[in-house]
């Protein structure tokens, strides 16, 4: 990883307005020399913004999320004093630990998944882990070596032998388990929620999981709203108490409901901080996935 460590290095040593410029150069070469990156991009924000997209706002899309990605260099090296962060709905945290001790973290390629965690490091609270694939999980491992060996995230691999008992483990230790819950293999079952007026395609495996080991789910974004600022939002999405009478199937699909509409309620409020650069949405209906979840009519 030579070149993340030079990044690593030259932020390190010449802060992060000096790191910034860095990005310009690079976002030039994706806006100019991307065609599926720009596309999707200017796809999402035409439904996002709900007006014709401008090279201006392609340009603040890949900014955007470039900066989160230097920032995330910036706070695995605890550099939480370069920022200003809010936190909105840490009494929902409290009350899941109180109840329940671990919990489930539902987030999405959303913002920065890394301030949430620092947020987490400055409030005392280190038990967090994440579950992703395998090979996604050792390439993660990898990076966050080369930039921070000592802050390495506790990562569960999916797809290997053991792999939900070790949730279970981590979550009767305590821990919140994060999951990006937006985003899964060709080869999982998907359902198909309306996103944004269309049907898209999201992982059930995730609400599955966190409704068969009977846990509650709070949805978490670390929004980045300019300069140094980000938000940090956690809502609660499932309670146990509140799920007990229903089949694991309606617990499934009552979270997951809840899930996206807590999604698009953040995405709309943050539409540069969506990070799905390729097609998202599904143009054949229902009949291409396991399910079509239809919008409730309550």
């Amino acid at each position: 990883m030579p070149l993340i460590r030079l990044m690593v290095w030259l932020t390190l040593h010449f802060g992060r307005p000096a790191a910034r410029c860095l990005l310009v150069p690079v976002c030039a070469y994706f806006l100019l020399f991307a065609p599926r990156p720009r596309r999707a991009s200017r796809d999402w924000l035409t439904r996002a913004l709900g007006r014709p997209v401008t090279m201006g706002d392609i340009w603040r899309h890949f900014f955007c999320f470039a900066t989160c990605v230097l920032d995330r260099v910036l706070l695995l090296n605890d550099r939480m004093d370069l920022f200003e962060i809010s936190v909105d709905g840490e009494d929902v945290l409290a009350g899941v630990r109180a109840r329940h001790g671990g919990g489930f973290l539902f987030g999405a390629h959303l913002g920065s998944f890394e301030v949430v965690r620092a947020a987490g490091r400055a409030l005392g609270d280190t038990r967090v882990s994440l579950v992703m694939y395998q090979d996604n999980a050792r390439k993660t491992n990898q990076v966050l070596n080369a930039i921070n060996p000592a802050l390495a995230m506790d990562i569960i691999a999916l797809g290997q032998a053991g792999s939900m008992l070790a949730v279970r483990r981590r979550l009767d230790e305590g821990h919140l388990v994060g999951i990006l819950a937006d985003r899964g293999l060709d080869s999982e079952r998907m359902v198909t929620v309306p996103f944004f007026g269309e049907p898209a395609r999201f992982p059930e495996g995730p609400f599955r999981l966190a409704a068969i080991l009977k846990r509650p789910v709070v949805f978490m974004a670390g929004l980045y709203r300019g300069g140094a600022r980000y938000e940090i939002r956690f809502e609660l999405i499932a309670e146990p108490e509140e799920t007990a009478r229903l089949t694991v199937e309606q617990t499934v699909e009552a979270t997951m409901r809840r899930y996206v509409a807590l999604l698009e309620q953040y995405c709309r409020l943050a539409p540069y901080n969506w990070f799905n650069f390729y097609e998202f949405w599904t143009r054949t209906g229902c009949g291409i996935v396991s399910v079509c979840m239809k919008p409730s009519q309550e």
